[in-house]
């Protein structure tokens, strides 16, 4: 179907009582899970600051042990000692790049060789940019992180999380899909025919996220593994900080000032992945943890499995 197609099919199924919805449910706190999660073992990307350092830390309050992707070694050790220490759980740590198919790969490969089940696994790594820039491998820089990364580790994952019967994967979207509002241009991925957008590339990211939450669901169907994406929540992170003086100047005094704590996020993180009132729940959106129908281009069955395909040749996992 055209992009002039898709506009007006969105168009059409666009309702303002989803938009309500949304507006209502930024207001609510996150539901909270007391359950003790001994034992388990929980990944996390992106733990070592903002919203990944409060979950992982959340986590291990409650008796989980924790694998943590992250870029910075130092930040990573830092951040296995003081888990540790507190917390008297074991913090392992691989050092990754998610920018970097081969840096991905190799996650995903470690992780599918793990003799313990993962319980938890949670894409949370991100960035934000104000202009384009590409991977060392010719990719637009925050579809491969927000995308990509996650793609790639599910998709490899999926044999080894079938066999555990029981995992739940966890993606870190955003209401910020929204600002995709006429969808994806699979024929653009790289945004070579259009001019950049910040807003429209990082909502391109999260309706893929979403898109391949479907697929994925049609996957793990009748397996025990589950998987959901959802909102963290508007909260003060360090994403933006590979931006220039003006955008960086303009969060720090004026965006982060109207942010609340991740903390919030770290709650929702942590009541979506332990409690067993939403052990059965898959292929939903949640904003924080209220469930809630996503904007229109992010339901595209058709599109989510054109984007499946294009997903499986543009990471070579197709070959």
């Amino acid at each position: 179907m055209s992009n002039k197609n898709k506009f007006f099919k969105y168009f059409k199924e666009y309702e303002w009582s989803n938009i309500y919805a949304m507006i209502k449910n930024n207001r609510l706190d996150p539901k909270i899970c007391t359950d003790n999660f001994n034992n388990k073992l929980v990944v996390i990307t992106g733990a070592t600051s903002g919203i990944g350092y409060h979950t992982a830390r959340k986590y291990a309050s409650h008796g989980a042990n924790l694998i943590c992707v992250n870029r910075n070694i130092q930040k990573s050790e830092k951040l296995k000692n003081e888990i540790e220490k507190e917390f008297n759980v074991k913090c392992d740590y691989i050092i990754a790049d998610l920018c970097i198919l081969k840096d991905i790969y190799a996650v995903a490969n470690h992780l599918s060789r793990l003799e313990i089940s993962i319980d938890v696994l949670i894409h949370n790594a991100g960035v934000y940019l104000t202009k384009k820039e590409l991977t060392p491998d010719g990719l637009e820089k925050v579809f491969a992180v927000h995308y990509l990364s996650s793609f790639v580790i599910n998709y490899l994952l999926t044999d080894k999380l079938k066999s555990q019967e029981k995992s739940r994967i966890i993606m870190v979207g955003s209401e910020g899909h929204r600002f995709a509002a006429w969808g994806i241009r699979l024929d653009d991925l790289n945004w070579d025919k259009r001019r950049y957008s910040g807003l429209k590339s990082y909502g391109t990211a999260k309706v893929a996220q979403l898109l391949s939450m479907l697929v994925f669901n049609d996957h793990f169907k009748n397996s025990g593994v589950s998987i959901i994406t959802m909102h963290p929540g508007a909260v003060k992170t360090d994403t933006g900080q590979e931006n220039g003086l003006v955008y960086r100047w303009l969060k720090k005094n004026l965006l982060d000032k109207t942010l609340k704590s991740p903390l919030i996020s770290a709650e929702a993180l942590y009541f979506l992945g332990a409690s067993k009132d939403i052990e059965a729940i898959s292929g939903k959106f949640f904003n924080l943890t209220t469930e809630e129908d996503p904007a229109p281009p992010a339901i595209d069955r058709e599109v989510a499995l054109e984007l499946w395909d294009k997903s499986l040749t543009i990471t070579g996992l197709k070959s």
